[in-house]
């Protein structure tokens, strides 16, 4: 995944992720928690595109490999 380490959580709106990464939430488990939204799984294996939008932040995943 395109996030640093303790980043901010929604701090982006367009991230890139791998199949590595899956399961995919929203915020990830890089981001803090502290001022973010419940965190929501999004299963963008199976989405047109392999794309995701999450419902609470609006922050699209691409799912790149």
């Amino acid at each position: 995944m395109t996030t640093t380490a303790n980043a901010p959580a929604n701090a982006e709106k367009h991230y890139t992720v791998h199949r590595a990464d899956l399961p995919l939430s929203c915020p990830t488990p890089e981001m803090a928690l502290w001022n973010s939204h419940p965190r929501v799984y999004l299963p963008i294996q199976d989405e047109p595109g392999l794309k995701a939008q999450c419902p609470y932040c609006g922050a699209v995943y691409q799912l790149v490999d």
